[in-house]
């Protein structure tokens, strides 16, 4: 059984690792938004925006763990990431079916292809050591974050393909098609955190 000292420090390393997580987000969402609009990128600027909708859900895990008792706030944490997901998902989904119909059509992005290599480094490690805490917390809000922190690495890869595809072989259709691969993974990841799946 955890202590409550240990407890208190786990919420503690939490907090920290929240702050780190909405610093990076901020960075990377700009990055993302500006080279997306410019490129008209749709798989870009969906990742531009899950980085805004990661920065809204870390600030809901810091808003429960900076109640004296985060337990009690941990279903409106819940609720608010699960939500933040169906959008982005709705969102990015009919973006990139107007793409996939020639109403848009993305250019290359090397400012994208470095911001995708870069988060692909990062967001993992961030994940990791957030998963590891939230779970010996025993914090479902905690690790329903982090998950979306680690399906950011998981967008960082597929950005990659498809931004590297369309830069390598002119293939424009590989940007809306990868921006759908992360409109998948980010209704998955709501439907998870709206049942309040056991983090442990």
């Amino acid at each position: 059984m955890t202590t409550p000292a240990r407890l208190a420090a786990l919420h503690r390393r939490i907090r920290l690792l929240v702050w780190a997580t909405i610093g990076y987000n901020v960075i990377e969402a700009a990055v993302a938004l500006t080279a997306g609009v410019h490129a008209s990128s749709t798989a870009l600027v969906g990742f531009g925006l899950d980085s805004v909708i990661e920065v809204a859900a870390a600030a809901a895990v810091a808003w429960q763990f900076a109640a004296a008792d985060p337990e009690r706030r941990e279903k409106a944490a819940l609720r608010f990431i699960a939500v933040s997901f169906f959008v982005l998902g709705a969102y990015i989904t009919v973006q990139s079916v107007r793409a996939l119909t020639g109403a848009l059509e993305a250019e290359s992005s090397p400012v994208g292809i470095g911001l995708a290599a870069v988060s692909l480094a990062v967001m993992p490690l961030l994940a990791w050591l957030q998963i590891r805490a939230g779970r010996e917390a025993g914090s479902r809000s905690a690790v329903s974050e982090a998950k979306q922190t680690l399906l950011c690495s998981y967008l960082s890869a597929v950005l990659l393909v498809g931004l590297g595809l369309n830069a390598l072989f002119g293939w424009s259709w590989a940007d809306p098609v990868a921006a759908l691969v992360i409109a998948g993974f980010a209704v998955r990841e709501g439907l998870s955190a709206w049942r309040g799946d056991p983090c442990c």
